[in-house]
Formats: structure tokens, sequence, C-alpha cells
């Protein structure tokens, strides 16, 4: 791939001379580097690896996860066995999965090497890896709350994969929240339902109703299936994030009728 180093030196050599040759050339193998990373990335050989390494770093920390407060509660193995069944994996993917989990229980378990070897193979995705780290909290919320074990767990999880202490907060904040529009479900007041729909969308009743709708739009794209299966996000894996985006969508409804009664 030379063609960025042929176009940029030529310019170069016309603007500046000899120097602006070579500067050209560097700044032309700068281009041509970023886009062979960009083609590779993109290549279906890359993309398999990433759904593999997806697959398999999921269950590891899911694992790692529940184990992190001393045991694994039965709240924990049933919500991971129902991913089976969101998933729809196979007799074969549902051992290889429960083998991941067991492995990533196990007291020899490496947390840095598992993210560290996720972040080599998914590259600089920042969705993909929030999309995992969603996967993580909805597990450790599957009982209802958060013990400081796990949540110190989740905190050194994502800051290996880049995220503050206040990001990881928002996400625990918008998938707790998430969690009371599933399958339509409900039941508190009308005012703790509102301020679910707001903290589900990551966004505060302050803001304007252009905000709300861009806060919106980001997620429900961020789980569009075309786009998590473009990414690297297992095939198997979408069903879960499709799920989550009626959550998305349960809760700005909320949102949008009651700003139109007022």
């Amino acid at each position: 791939m030379f063609y960025g180093k042929l176009v940029a030196g030529a310019l170069g050599l016309l603007v500046g001379g000899p120097i602006g040759l070579v500067v050209g050339l560097f700044i032309g193998h700068s281009f041509d580097k970023g886009l062979v990373n960009t083609l590779q990335f993109g290549s279906p050989e890359k993309v398999e690896q990433i759904k593999v390494s997806f697959f398999e770093t999921t269950f590891l920390l899911l694992g790692y996860l529940a184990k992190a407060d001393g045991h694994v509660s039965q709240s924990e193995i049933h919500h991971t066995e129902s991913l089976f069944v969101q998933m729809g994996l196979n007799s074969t993917q549902q051992t290889n999965a429960k083998a991941l989990f067991r492995q990533g229980a196990g007291k020899d378990f490496s947390l840095e090497s598992t993210v560290t070897s996720f972040l080599q193979t998914c590259g600089h995705q920042k969705q993909l890896q929030q999309t995992l780290l969603m996967f993580l909290i909805s597990l450790a919320l599957s009982d209802q709350s958060i013990h400081k074990a796990e949540h110190d767990a989740l905190a050194q999880t994502a800051q290996l994969m880049g995220f503050g202490a206040a990001q990881l907060e928002q996400l625990l904040r918008m998938v707790q929240a998430q969690g009371q529009f599933h399958g339509g479900a409900g039941g508190g007041s009308p005012a703790s339902e509102l301020k679910n729909a707001y903290a589900a969308l990551g966004v505060s009743e302050a803001d304007s109703d252009k905000v709300v709708k861009s806060a919106y739009r980001k997620l429900m794209s961020q789980n569009h299936p075309d786009k998590l299966i473009a990414r690297g996000v297992p095939e198997d894996m979408i069903k879960i994030a499709t799920e989550k985006a009626q959550d998305i969508s349960g809760a700005y409804d909320l949102i949008r009728k009651h700003r139109e009664q007022r």
C-alpha cells in the first residue's frame, strides 16, 4: 500500500521542493499505515477473530465477576444460563461457555492478561468494549444489587479497558434503569418510572427534547444488530442487544409521552 506516499510525496515536492518531498513521504507513510490497519481490521478474518475473542472473554469475565464476592450465587448461575437461552447456543457452545465460566471463576485466572488479549484483538473499538462491559454489569445486577467485591471487579475491568470511574457509574445507572423496562415491566409510581426512564438514556429531566432524542438515537444506533455484527459481536449475542434496544425504546416512549402532556 503506497498510494498515500505517492500522492503526499508529489504534493510535498511541488510545494516545498526536496524538503517538502521528505515531509510528504512521511505523512503519506502514516496515512498508508493507518489505511492498511483499517482494511485489516475490517477483513472477514479479523472480524471472525474478534467474534471468537468477544465470546470467550465475555464468559471468562462473567465467571470472574460471579466469583468476585467469594462464591457464585444461584441467581448468577441462573442469569448466565439465561444467556444461553437468549443466545440460542447449541450443546457444544454451551459446554464451551460453561468451561470458560469455570475458568474465569478459578483461582489462577488472570484478569489483566485476559482483558489485554481482548484489547489487542478488538483494537480501539470503544463501543465494542462498552458492549462487553454492559454484559458484565447485567450479571452483577442479576440479584438486584452489587456486592462491593463485584463493584471492585467491575471497576478494575473498566479501568483496564480505559473507562474512568465516572463512566462506569453512569453505565451502572443506565443498565439498572433499563432493566426496569425489560419486557414492558414497570409497576412503580409514575414519578419513579419517569426517573428510571431518564436514567436509562443517561440524561436528566432538565435536558432539552433535542438532547434526549439525540441520546436515544445514539443508544439505538449502538445496539443496532448490523452495526454490532460489523464490530465483531457474535451473532448469538445480538438477541441480547435487541432486547436491550426494546428496553431503551420503552424508556424513551415514556419520556416522550410525558413531555407531550406537559
